[in-house]
């Protein structure tokens, strides 16, 4: 029996199965800015977040999008402004909370515990209490506070214990094969993958349930 959920967030709260690599394209193109090169900085630019305490524990989501676009642009060498690209990926994600995610955590946290575990920047707290979904949640497990990172299995089992459950008594539920569904897996937890538009997956998984929309997950969960 499913007693309690571990619930990623990049890519599946905020965006609902949209990677943010194909995230930041959709607004370069809808800003009228080339994508060629794109791929490499998104890279960068994630790389250097997790290697440099950039990001206050007070950094809101936009400030966050923010200093990652401006930091593939200057990979970039590309003199546009950031505003327009953060402003469209901020309006995304605020929209998609709202209409989705936000409805479907106040539902499943009515009947079960959450535990939110996510690769983030040590601002997890302040996101979720940006979008008004932080009491969904019993804790928060972040990679940059607890030291472990997805995919390493551990993080999940200190989603478990977090929930004051064994894993096999969990389901975690992500956007990545790599990253969610294998390493939870192997933790021992019973795993939802919502298989969006992902990125450069390269794992096989055998998820428990696939489901399109986090918006199908009450059907599946309650």
């Amino acid at each position: 029996m499913i007693r309690g959920a571990l619930l990623d967030f990049g890519g599946t709260i905020d965006t609902d199965g949209v990677h943010w690599m194909q995230m930041f394209s959709m607004a370069y193109q809808a800003c009228g800015l080339p994508v060629q090169g794109l791929r490499d900085a998104y890279i960068h630019a994630e790389r250097t977040l997790g290697r440099n305490p950039m990001i206050a524990p007070d950094c809101t989501f936009r400030e966050l999008i923010g200093a990652k676009i401006r930091i593939q642009l200057e990979y970039m060498c590309c003199g546009a402004d950031e505003k327009p690209l953060t402003d469209f990926c901020y309006s995304y994600v605020a929209d998609n909370i709202r209409r989705v995610s936000s409805p479907v955590l106040h539902r499943i946290a009515a009947r079960m515990p959450l535990v939110l575990v996510s690769n983030f920047y040590g601002n997890m707290h302040t996101v979720l209490g940006e979008f008004g979904i932080s009491g969904c949640f019993r804790d928060v497990i972040e990679s940059s506070v607890v030291g472990v990172r997805k995919p390493d299995p551990e993080i999940f089992r200190l989603g478990a214990a977090a929930l004051g459950l064994d894993p096999g008594d969990t389901v975690a539920v992500g956007d990545s094969a790599d990253k969610d569904i294998v390493p939870a897996s192997a933790a021992g937890c019973h795993t939802v993958w919502l298989k969006g538009r992902g990125w450069s997956e390269t794992a096989a998984c055998s998820p428990d349930s696939v489901i399109s929309s986090f918006g199908e997950l009450p059907d599946i969960l309650l």
